[in-house]
């Protein structure tokens, strides 16, 4: 089992992750207001979505995270899509990260003074499927089989893809956390991080103490990192330390912008948080993050400013 995580932390202090995809494709003009979310763009400009993977690595992004977020074989099936046409598209969405990945690296400057990007397939949770906003609640009223039977075949397909790793995100609970982290021993070959979406600086959206999930997944030797993602920024210094107290592994934070995601209108309102987000970003390498980006409503500038503050 190789650790990606682990190698690029032996070589940098601080790993950069990307920011928003959906978000910053909705910026350059997509309409994703649809229940597939992301993966729709899949299926009608795949090119757009590479765009956004080669600009955040120019920007300094170490880490792409591709666009199966929302791809699940339900989403599809609701679409038409079959099993098999559904299993390519997600492979497909990892190519176009690898793709944009092999022209950024392929510059020798980029070369001589960079880590070689990784490629993150993105697991969304049981919530993100449902497009009611559950990812940010929890309380799924379902078992922990049915959301492994969930789980499981996006898992397959996305452990065979030629990704570097998961990234298991948004999750509200630690009821899925665990079963993510059963289901991954089944793909042994495959390691992941596991970041939970965040109410508040101690619990996640379901109200599990996020120091206690840090502790629940201390044990599992292919969760290669844990953090906070899509949480308001404000939280994410104190939710850092009370992980840091529970776990030795990597610690992870990309957190929204500070604006406020309303689940039935699928828009995002308030504003921006104040302070800039490269400046933000210190504090949370302070409090034990050493990988950092940013989740929705975030972009390239604010990764560029990761990036100029760690010496890209």
């Amino acid at each position: 089992m190789s650790n990606p995580i682990a190698d690029c932390l032996a070589l940098r202090p601080l790993v950069v992750l990307d920011g928003a995809l959906a978000t910053e494709l909705e910026r350059r003009g997509a309409d994703l207001l649809d229940p597939l979310w992301s993966a729709k763009y899949l299926l009608e400009q795949p090119q757009m979505i590479r765009a956004v993977h080669l600009d955040y690595f120019r920007a300094g992004a170490d880490v792409a995270t591709t666009a199966t977020y929302q791809a699940t074989f339900e989403g599809f099936t609701r679409r038409g899509i079959g099993h098999d046409q559904a299993a390519q598209l997600m492979r497909e969405a990892v190519a176009l990260a690898a793709s944009a990945r092999d022209e950024f690296w392929s510059a020798p400057a980029n070369r001589a003074a960079r880590l070689r990007p990784l490629i993150a397939a993105s697991v969304g949770p049981y919530g993100a499927m449902l497009g009611d906003g559950a990812e940010y609640r929890g309380h799924y009223a379902v078992t922990d089989r049915a959301l492994a039977a969930f789980h499981r075949p996006r898992l397959e397909v996305l452990a065979q893809s030629g990704a570097d790793l998961l990234a298991c995100e948004t999750i509200p609970c630690l009821r899925e956390a665990l079963v993510l982290a059963r289901l991954l021993a089944d793909f042994p070959a495959i390691t992941a991080w596991i970041s939970f979406s965040c109410r508040d600086g101690a619990h996640n959206c379901e109200g599990d103490e996020i120091a206690r999930c840090a502790a629940a997944l201390q044990e599992c030797p292919q969760i290669a990192a844990v953090g906070v993602n899509c949480t308001a920024p404000e939280f994410v210094a104190d939710l850092l330390r009370h992980m840091r107290e529970r776990t030795d592994k990597p610690l992870l934070a990309y957190p929204n912008s500070g604006e406020r995601y309303e689940a039935i209108t699928k828009r995002w309102s308030g504003p921006h948080a104040a302070t800039p987000f490269g400046e933000m970003a210190r504090t949370w390498y302070q409090a034990g993050a050493r990988l950092i980006g940013g989740c929705c409503r975030t972009t390239p500038d604010d990764i560029r400013a990761i990036g100029e503050w760690r010496g890209t």
